[in-house]
């Protein structure tokens, strides 16, 4: 039933060449509303100079992943255009957009294959050289190595037996692999241990020279040290700034960083020191 469905997201019939692999990204004042609801974005404007790496914060449904699937042109906007490297991207080949755009999702997909094959999956020409130095660089090799047949293990349906840091480190070495201009990452360390989050950001850093990067992450420390952020709420932008500008102006960005850094625990440890000396009273 789901291949008898017609897509909606279709190519032009006369697509324009793709000029260059350009990464400046401009949204033109996108408006955007699933099938029968509410607008997400209404004449939303961004510009993302080529090389620079953004970050997306904000509260849960604020347009964050919406945004980075509009760009991907897993869906279309209903007004407004958003260009790539100075062109419309709704006038580009599917194939074309998405070779300038290396994806890392929040839950990436994983075949019943080997683990070379399913690294390979991002540019399937590549070397097996290239496939370990890509899995190097993401820390796959570490637990890849340990493996029954290595590289060459199944890692069966949906990628079932590898756990969820190890699926999500094959993404990242798919996007090390792909090498495209633009580097999209949504939540793209959520299922990794601290150990493992600070060795694959040490590798996303270095994936992101010269490239441009955004970046959506709901835990902030991620996220701090990008060139610039942008906190989206109700699919508008209501804040952005660097890091440290976002905590003096003291909006929006600032509350939910000392949230996230401790002000919840530290409430409550005021508040059981305030019941004890209530009690010794």
């Amino acid at each position: 039933e789901l291949l008898l469905d017609p897509p909606t997201v279709l190519d032009p019939a006369t697509p324009e060449p793709l000029a260059q692999r350009a990464a400046d990204i401009r949204f033109e004042h996108v408006t955007f509303a699933h099938d029968g609801g509410d607008p997400i974005f209404e004449g939303l404007q961004l510009d993302v100079p080529s090389g620079a790496r953004i970050g997306l914060v904000g509260r849960s449904g604020g347009g964050k992943t919406t945004l980075t699937r509009l760009l991907l042109r897993m869906s279309d906007v209903q007004s407004g255009r958003i260009m790539i490297g100075g062109q419309d991207i709704s006038r580009l080949r599917q194939s074309d957009l998405r070779s300038l755009i290396a994806y890392v999702p929040q839950e990436p997909a994983m075949f019943h294959r080997t683990l070379r094959e399913n690294i390979r999956f991002a540019r399937p020409d590549a070397t097996d050289a290239e496939i370990r130095a890509a899995a190097d660089a993401a820390h796959v090799t570490e637990f890849a190595d340990h493996l029954p047949s290595g590289f060459d293990t199944m890692v069966g349906e949906r990628g079932v037996k590898l756990s969820g840091g190890q699926r999500q480190r094959v993404a990242l070495a798919r996007a090390i692999l792909r090498d495209a201009p633009i580097l999209l990452l949504d939540e793209a360390t959520s299922a990794l241990d601290s150990e493992s989050e600070t060795l694959v950001q040490q590798a996303l850093w270095q994936l992101m020279e010269g490239r441009t990067a955004l970046v959506v992450a709901h835990r902030l420390s991620t996220v701090a040290a990008m060139d610039h952020l942008i906190v989206l709420d109700h699919g508008r932008i209501v804040e952005q700034g660097t890091h440290h500008e976002l905590l003096h102006t003291d909006g929006a960005y600032a509350k939910l960083w000392h949230h996230q850094s401790g002000g919840f625990l530290v409430d409550t440890a005021n508040g059981e020191a305030a019941a004890t000396a209530d009690r010794a009273r």
